[in-house]
This record gives C-alpha cells, structure tokens and sequence, in this order.
C-alpha cells in the first residue's frame, strides 16, 4: 500500500503553492501531505538532502495512533542525486498532554540504484515539547545506533536547540588510506534554530571521533567527517 501513495507526496512537493503542509480528514485518518517530513520520531532520522532539492511525503494517522507514510528526500530530478524513498510505520500514544511515547521503523530504499534496502527501528518519548529518541539499525556489514534530544523552541533563548548522537560499527574493520584499520567511529551534531522574517535560521555544529586519514571511511550522518559549522537558510514557499 506504500508504494501506491507516494505519487501523491510527490505531486504535493512540486504543485502545492498555498501550504507547506495540507492536512485532511479521511474518516479515522488524518491525512497530512507535506514538504518537509510531519511525523515527530521519524522526523528526527529523516530530513531533506541538499538546499533546493525536489522532496514531499505523505503520513496517514488513524485515531488509534498507528501510522504510516513515506518520504522522498531527493526526488533524483538532477544527475548528481538519486532517487530515496523513506517509508515508515508506527504507533503513536500520548498518556496525558505532557508526556507520550512511539515506537516505529523505517524502511530507506533507492529504487534506481543497486544500494540495498535499509531498516531502522525507532522509539522516543515526548515531555511537554521536548523528544528523546534513539534507534539501532543492523545492516550489512554494519550496525548503527543513533540518539537524539530535541528540546524544541526553548521561549528564554529564541531558539529551537536538537543535539544528536551516533555510534557505527563495521562487521570487518575498514582499512583506510595510510594501511590504519577502523573498527567504529562515532558522530555527533547540534543545531539551533530560529524563524527570522518567514526564514528558517539554522546553525549548525558537526564532527566526529575520525580526523585526517581516518576519513575516508566515514559514513556516518553529517556531509563532512571533520568538525564543520554551517549556517543554513531555508524558505518554504508552499
């Protein structure tokens, strides 16, 4: 069933021209279509690739709290992308207004490409407005944890502050250029945010336990193995 709703996801993110987010009620499901990934855990591991990408999903929620979606980070329109499709399923269930729980996995498939397909399970806690989460994926070759800490707009500092954290291991350690051999490595990054003039304000810190040669084995969650500071700007204009 998927599969046969991602095309509307898609056609949101290059038609869609009033909201950023379109939401519908559709009996016990609510319907959100998007441009930027809407379910809160999942959110967290999922994100739009490079600054003016082709991207939009599509997330139904029954009043139950089990969901499911898909995302498409890159649509592949240029040839220096690919194709990625996120699909996702979940519970969802919030025990009073302040504190909930979810729990999920993600499926990331590239469908013109021989990568192979990847599974991420997922679970995290809500208090009030902050998120704690963490996954583990366990893939060829490789087993991925990864925590993240979202504390949402903190009202005394303006900003929107997420932290996150990841360990990587390899099955078989990776040799790297100067003949050293890499086993694990971590990554880490922290982002604050904040809304200016109808732009989302974003700086962000990245780094990893690898430096120099060791680099070339890196693939971990940020663009770049080293310690990077990016100031990005993104404006939505649907």
């Amino acid at each position: 069933m998927l599969k046969t709703l991602l095309p509307f996801g898609l056609l949101l993110a290059g038609q869609c021209a009033s909201a950023q987010t379109l939401e519908r009620e559709l009996g016990a499901f609510d319907l959100k279509l998007a441009t930027t990934p809407t379910r809160s855990m999942a959110q967290g591991l999922i994100s739009p690739s490079g600054s003016g990408s082709f991207h939009g999903g599509l997330d139904l929620t029954h009043e139950s709290g089990f969901y499911f979606g898909q995302y498409a980070p890159s649509m592949g329109a240029t040839s220096s992308t690919a194709l990625e499709v996120d699909s996702y399923m979940g519970f969802k269930k919030p025990f009073d207004k302040t504190l909930g729980y979810e729990v999920g996995m993600i499926r990331y498939s590239y469908p013109d490409t021989s990568q192979l397909d990847t599974h991420e399970l997922y679970a995290g806690l809500r208090l009030s407005q902050s998120r704690i989460g963490a996954a583990f994926s366990n893939d060829v070759g490789r087993r991925d944890s990864t925590l993240f800490v979202d504390f949402g707009a903190i009202e005394e500092l303006g900003l929107g502050v997420r932290v996150q954290y990841a360990n990587h291991q390899f099955d078989r350690p990776q040799e790297v250029t100067d003949g050293g051999m890499i086993s694990a490595f971590n990554d880490w990054s922290l982002k604050l945010s904040r809304p200016w003039l109808g732009i989302d304000m974003n700086l962000i810190y990245s780094g990893s336990s690898l430096t120099g040669s060791d680099c070339s084995v890196y693939s971990g969650h940020n663009p770049q193995c080293e310690g990077m500071v990016t100031l990005k700007a993104v404006r939505s204009f649907f």
